[in-house]
């Protein structure tokens, strides 16, 4: 008997593709070992502001949450406002509704 593998889930990921942050460098996103205090929080408000015009900022988001990313900046969040955020599992302030 032969069986037949299912194929690839890529549209799970296709969201990606439209992305705002594919155009600048992860380096915004994700912080260096050495970066301090003052140089996160500049790096974190940039990563913001691509976010913040992203088609799919909230299937960004999404995504961060439901897989507990652990590292940098997704949909407008950094890992600290996700962890916070997961910790309350508040629904409303994890997705909000849609307008």
């Amino acid at each position: 008997m032969v069986s037949r593998l299912p194929g690839a889930q890529t549209h799970h990921w296709d969201w990606q593709l439209e992305g705002s942050c594919r155009t600048v460098g992860s380096e915004v996103f994700f912080r260096p070992a050495s970066e301090g205090r003052a140089e996160a929080r500049r790096r974190e408000e940039a990563a913001k502001r691509v976010c913040a015009g992203c088609p799919v900022r909230l299937e960004c988001r999404r995504h961060a949450l439901a897989t507990r990313e652990p590292y940098g900046v997704w949909g407008g969040l950094t890992e600290d406002e996700r962890r916070a955020l997961l910790v309350r599992r508040e629904p409303e302030e994890v997705m909000p509704r849609a307008a």
